[in-house]
């Protein structure tokens, strides 16, 4: 059969085929862990279950309409006030199954041949893959380890040209943790001034979990670039809620109505249920939020004194999010060829920097979205796999 040629140039997230071969090598008998999907280890807090039962007993199993109840885009418009500094419009809001709608929708919508999207490199490699199937051209900016894996914003806007439809931000980020700087964020906020043909897209889905000094900042608080902005956020990381595929979006005043011209088109609506567990999640007690950031900080804390620990490794200290990108060039191996010695001899699913974009190379991404003891005992897996195969790999590079 002959398909759009767009389809062949779709790219894939590499996190789940690595969860897969760890499921299957576990099935088998192998000792593994998993250190590699981005998925909070918690449940998700029981009165957020319980409000989802309800809505079922209470017979909301209908259609909805396709922004969303109008309970949860009100909840959604308070949630990101504080980030506004300002009242916003719920009718803006678009409630979506899972953040990678949002994402799908921004890119589809801007790009195309000839168009130019500017994008983080390493990022979530989905931004990638979807402006690669648009056809437009993917500018990266390459994020570096000596910068935290933050930006200047004078070198995000030397990218700019004026065939750049689309500009997509990532902090807190994965896979790398970095968190940009509030004042680069200014100071790039002040330099978009100068091109008002940019849209920006801003993946703010890691916004609560941030750790030490780091506090969230957000394009969303700059008025004259808010007809400009398109924010994706969602109940994925911060509630522990990736199963129920629930996300949410705010978009300009000239794009929501498309936007939900789009979800009538495809996915007609969001779960019923799902939507008033997210109520309950946005409305009702915030301590379980805080108990898992409190967790991820732990964790950091050891995964990072861990890594570092290894020879050949060095680890930089995420601001957000939870994963670990340290750098393993001092190794001998490649990204993709410890991701795969890891996997197959040691037990460990970790995730090649590579998977997140060519600025990849030379690192690895570990979730420690899993339990000290567990992080305890991959480190040691690491290490000592490490130890024994470093002269092949130093004979082999």
């Amino acid at each position: 059969m002959k398909t759009v040629d767009a389809l062949n140039r779709l790219g894939t997230e590499t996190a789940f085929e690595v969860l897969a071969r760890a499921n299957a090598l576990a099935a088998q008998g192998h000792s593994m862990i998993n250190l590699g999907i981005g998925q909070p280890d918690f449940p998700t807090p029981p009165h957020i279950v319980e409000a989802a039962i309800k809505a079922l007993r209470d017979g909301h199993h209908g259609y909805t309409p396709a922004n969303g109840i109008p309970e949860l885009r009100e909840a959604v418009a308070a949630e990101l006030e504080p980030r506004a500094g300002r009242p916003l419009d719920p009718d803006r809001v678009l409630i979506v199954p899972g953040g990678k709608v949002t994402m799908f929708f921004a890119i589809t919508a801007f790009g195309e041949p000839g168009a130019e999207i500017v994008y983080p490199n390493p990022s979530f490699p989905i931004y990638e893959s979807l402006i690669n199937y648009t056809g437009a051209t993917a500018v990266p900016l390459m994020l570096k380890e000596e910068d935290a894996f933050g930006f200047k914003a004078e070198d995000l806007l030397s990218l700019i040209t004026d065939r750049t439809r689309l500009v997509i931000l990532n902090s807190p980020a994965n896979p790398t943790g970095g968190v940009v700087a509030p004042e680069e964020l200014h100071r790039l906020a002040e330099g978009l001034e100068a091109h008002p043909q940019v849209t920006l897209l801003c993946d703010e889905i890691y916004s609560r979990i941030l750790y030490g000094e780091h506090r969230h900042a957000s394009l969303l608080a700059y008025p004259s670039l808010s007809e400009r902005i398109i924010l994706l956020d969602g109940w994925s990381k911060t509630y522990a809620m990736t199963g129920w595929r629930l996300g949410y979006s705010y978009w300009p005043e000239a794009l929501v109505g498309k936007m939900a011209r789009l979800a009538v088109n495809s996915y007609s609506c969001v779960n019923a249920a799902a939507q008033h567990a997210g109520l309950a999640a946005l409305t009702g007690p915030q301590e379980d939020v805080e108990r898992m950031r409190l967790a991820f900080d732990q964790r950091r804390k050891a995964i990072v004194e861990g890594l570092n620990r290894i020879e050949g490794v060095s680890c930089v200290e995420p601001g957000g999010a939870f994963y670990a990108f340290p750098n393993i060039s001092g190794t001998g191996f490649t990204a993709k060829q410890l991701e795969e010695g890891l996997l197959e001899e040691a037990g460990v699913a970790a995730i090649a920097g590579t998977s997140f974009g060519a600025n990849g190379e030379g690192f690895l991404r570990l979730s420690y979205a899993n339990s000290l003891e567990n992080i305890e005992i991959a480190l040691e897996r690491i290490a000592n796999y490490l130890t024994e195969r470093r002269p092949q790999a130093a004979s082999a590079s």
